[in-house]
């Protein structure tokens, strides 16, 4: 079994770059104007969230500058720590929805700290496949279309890491 999951990894993009120009060119789509046409758009998008970036990029720098970071996880480590969920993994539940690139970093740091294969590194990972980061998201998407009013969507995104999150955990603490 682990071998077919293999082999359908190794084959799956490059059979994907070929079956989808032979489609196109089966529909007669044009592929190479669709494309540009696909990039001028996406380059005006990019021009268009650069100040949503930007301000989301200040907050998350304040955040974690003003110690506010460390003060929540000080606050919730007890309660974790007593099920047996190490106090290490805990600013990824604050970081993953808010920052990909934060909490890679800091996953990576819990990696070359504890190893890979520690009960730490494995939640860490399984942390960072479970969850997404909401507020990126919804910084990026809702603000390239001009949604403003986004409430219901962040308290779903939100609630959905939460749920990622203590799911990572326990599968985690079930199966190492």
């Amino acid at each position: 079994m682990l071998n077919l999951i293999n082999t359908i990894s190794a084959w799956a993009i490059p059979v994907l770059i070929v079956l989808i120009p032979l489609y196109a060119a089966y529909r007669k789509v044009p592929v190479y104007e669709s494309f540009v046409d696909g990039a001028k758009d996406g380059f005006t998008t990019a021009v268009n969230i650069i100040p949503h970036l930007v301000g989301m990029m200040a907050s998350i720098s304040i955040f974690r500058a003003s110690g506010a970071l460390d003060a929540m996880i000080g606050v919730i480590r007890p309660l974790f720590e007593r099920f047996g969920i190490p106090g290490e993994v805990l600013p990824l539940a604050l970081l993953r929805p808010i920052t990909g690139a934060g909490s890679l970093a800091f996953t990576a740091d819990l990696m070359q700290h504890f190893g890979p294969d520690s009960m730490i590194g494995r939640m860490a990972s399984t942390v960072q496949g479970s969850t997404d980061t909401t507020l990126y998201v919804l910084v990026v998407y809702f603000g390239a279309v001009g949604i403003h009013r986004s409430k219901y969507a962040l308290k779903v995104g939100l609630f959905s890491d939460l749920v990622g999150f203590i799911a990572a955990l326990v599968i985690c603490l079930l199966v190492f």
